[in-house]
């Protein structure tokens, strides 16, 4: 935050996600491995795959969402909803050292429909024309946005009750610093497999993956199979 990539508000975000991920134990619950699986799929089938990144994912995973772009092909975007030109850049530039990898984002030239806040804005190269997107740590008008102009949505969020989960095609309810390498691993083991990743697709389910989640966090806080922290 200091350095401006992440904003005060981020900082509340991050909070609430880590309560989210006290609810699931602090740990990748096999729904989520499900749905890290049905995301790297996805990603291996799609023809023009983009990763969208904010503050928090670039101040969480940016080395590994760069890992990630360059075994899918898919290139970073920065896309932000407390947004400056100082700050597009500060979060560019601090990406493209993590990562290694050069970023969409400063030249906005296109926009998603839908979208009140600057988060409008996107790339022509990047977001605009994309089929999948990676949106990990997103507010929902801009994921219910994507889905209305008919992208695939892949959802990296805490919460399986928010409107960028319900949402979304694949909805990862996992903590990014997990689900990012869970997601790269499956890519890397799917990408030579087009009849296995379209297999894995047809059999996932999100809306029951999403309820299955649900249901594993109120067993836990009944006591049926605690909810803990595994340290």
């Amino acid at each position: 935050m200091g350095e401006g990539v992440v904003s005060v508000t981020g900082l509340i975000a991050h909070g609430r996600g880590e309560a989210f991920d006290y609810l699931v134990g602090e740990r990748t619950v096999p729904e989520a491995q499900s749905a890290e699986r049905a995301a790297a799929a996805l990603i291996v089938l799609a023809e023009r795959p983009v990763i969208t990144v904010n503050g928090n994912a670039a101040a969480l995973s940016a080395k590994e969402l760069g890992e990630l772009s360059r075994a899918s092909g898919a290139p970073l975007e920065v896309n932000l909803f407390h947004r400056s030109d100082e700050r597009v850049e500060k979060v560019c530039s601090f990406v493209e050292r993590e990562s290694g990898e050069k970023v969409l984002g400063r030249k906005q030239d296109g926009i998603l429909e839908g979208v009140a806040s600057d988060r409008a804005r996107c790339s022509s190269e990047g977001l605009l024309t994309a089929d999948v997107v990676l949106i990990p740590l997103e507010d929902g008008d801009r994921a219910e946005a994507m889905v209305r102009a008919g992208k695939k949505v892949i959802a990296i969020d805490l919460n399986p009750l928010s409107r960028t989960s319900l949402v979304a095609t694949v909805s990862v309810v996992d903590e990014i610093t997990r689900a990012v390498p869970n997601i790269l691993s499956q890519v890397i083991s799917l990408k030579g497999d087009r009849a296995e990743a379209e297999r894995v697709l047809a059999a996932f389910d999100n809306q029951r993956n999403l309820k299955a989640v649900l249901d594993r966090i109120c067993q836990g806080l009944q006591g049926k199979g605690p909810v803990r922290s595994e340290g």
